[in-house]
């Protein structure tokens, strides 16, 4: 990578949004715990640092070396990255007498600050700190105020560094972007050439160099991750990729089918296997959700060793991970820790005396979906919604059993075809049905019922970190409803989950 921008994570829950806005300028950034030694080479062209849950006055507050950086290339620290900047080097931050939380109007108080160019007075910025900044140490200058905060923004005399308390990164920072690109491109001087087309040509080229004339296997999930690792891969060695495609009899009605016909006309080698009755067959009578997930993890890994042994020379494993897998798999208070268990196939690698390769690892997921459109892959696999690894067993909330699954896939067929219909799947991050262990009485005709309840979901969100319930037309709803009830033999009432995501989460297990 020729050029980067450096976040140090403090902790903040903002720091991926801090990475996306970044990158949505096109320019390349990584996430590192604010403990990694930073070096002032010719690739790091900035470092942000970012907020942080602590207090720059708590004794075990998460403090990073600077001395390498500060001074010799940009800096600019956000909410408590601005605290530190202003606590480490004399002077002063202290609880705040009027917290301010929410929305505040910006202040501009020097109108020749590179960091401000192009923002208007008064602009809507969003603050979120317990603690302020009471005084600065005197080569510092206030380039920003608030109502209640005098000192909003300041810059560091004779240095390219910068700090501000409120926080450019969310979307109620309304000229929040401005500034992100104010120092990411005219202060740290990059050149906005990261793009989806630049990774691709790189990543082929890094690929084909790493794995020569090597074999790779892959585990195809249908998914957008995994789908488009395997056209990336495909494009560098082409038949030297062979990938696995395993139905756990726990995917939607039709996905087998459906998934494999796509991914043959994309010219890949895949291998269907139908472990559908194994799955099922370890399933059953078990309701705990992590016991499920282990059940079916545990029987992947036995099918796909199975079914990889069978491929001769075999020296890579490929995997879908994705940024956000790798730095949850990161703790801002150590070092890396092995990335989570259901992003994986468990202990395979190094059973199989395989190495692993990640061609995604790089990517969050909107720039997944980028890179799969620059490639060419059919927008009905692009545009898929999110879907859990252990598929229809976490959305049955109790035993798992064929008539359950056969149940729920009819259910989920209806409100899937529905969404498509209505216009509205692409306008949803992710949409699930929900088969819950409760029966409920109706009546259909003149006979009373004593039978299943569905429970509808559907959020809208950026990234799955966060998210809220959508909004769906009543009259959607109304059809949907009267859909499932009069087709499906089995449901006679549905409801519709209007929780967001926290407290709840998007999933129900």
């Amino acid at each position: 990578m020729e050029e980067k921008i450096i976040i140090l994570d403090f902790g903040s829950q903002y720091t991926q949004l801090i990475a996306r806005r970044v990158r949505e300028l096109n320019v390349y950034c990584e996430i590192v715990p604010f403990n990694k030694t930073l070096v002032a080479d010719a690739a790091v062209k900035g470092v942000i640092l970012s907020g942080s849950p602590s207090s720059v006055r708590d004794p075990n507050a998460p403090f990073p070396e600077l001395g390498a950086v500060k001074g010799r290339i940009p800096l600019l620290g956000i909410c408590y990255g601005a605290q530190y900047l202003a606590h480490h080097y004399g002077g002063e931050v202290l609880p705040s007498k009027t917290r301010e939380y929410g929305r505040a109007s910006l202040l501009i108080t020097d109108t020749y600050s590179k960091l401000l160019k192009g923002m208007t007075d008064n602009s809507q910025v969003w603050m979120s700190h317990g603690d302020t900044i009471v005084k600065v140490p005197d080569h510092y200058k206030v380039i920003g105020s608030t109502k209640n905060v005098r000192i909003g923004a300041f810059e560091i005399t004779g240095e390219s560094s910068y700090g501000i308390q409120f926080h450019p990164e969310v979307y109620h920072t309304a000229e929040g972007l401005q500034l992100l690109h104010n120092f990411v491109v005219d202060i740290c001087g990059c050149s906005q050439n990261w793009t989806a087309e630049s990774f691709v040509e790189s990543t082929v080229g890094q690929l084909k160099t790493l794995l020569g004339k090597d074999k790779v296997i892959l585990g195809l999930s249908g998914g957008v991750d995994s789908s488009v690792a395997a056209v990336l891969l495909s494009r560098a060695i082409g038949k030297n990729l062979t990938c696995i495609f395993v139905d756990n009899g726990l995917l939607r009605k039709n996905e087998f089918e459906n998934v494999h016909a796509f991914y043959r006309k994309m010219g890949l080698d895949v291998v269907g296997v139908d472990a559908r009755q194994l799955f099922l067959d370890h399933l059953k009578g078990i309701a705990d959700p992590e016991l499920k997930r282990k059940s079916i993890g545990k029987d992947f890994i036995a099918v796909f060793e199975q079914e990889a042994r069978k491929i001769k020379d075999v020296k890579w494993l490929a995997q879908g991970t994705i940024y956000p897998d790798v730095i949850e798999s990161v703790s801002v208070n150590g070092p890396s820790v092995t990335i989570k268990s259901h992003h994986n196939v468990g202990g395979l690698p190094e059973k199989m005396n395989l190495k692993v390769v990640e061609p995604l690892r790089l990517l969050f997921k909107d720039e997944v979906r980028k890179v799969g459109h620059s490639l060419s892959i059919d927008p009905a696999i692009l545009n898929r919604h999110p879907f859990p690894g252990p598929g229809l067993a976490i959305r049955i909330i109790s035993d798992v059993t064929a008539e359950k699954v056969a149940l729920l896939q009819e259910v989920d067929h209806v409100y899937m075809e529905g969404l498509h219909e209505f216009g509205l799947y692409e306008k949803v991050w992710q949409a699930a049905a929900i088969l819950l262990p409760v029966q409920s009485v109706g009546v259909m005709g003149d006979e009373r019922t004593y039978e299943n309840v569905i429970a509808l979901r559907a959020v809208t969100s950026m990234d799955g970190m966060t998210a809220d319930w959508a909004n769906l037309p009543y009259e959607f709803l109304s059809t949907i409803s009267n859909r499932i009830i009069n087709t499906i033999k089995g449901i006679n009432r549905v409801v519709y989950d209007i929780s967001s995501k926290p407290p709840a989460t998007i999933e129900w297990e």
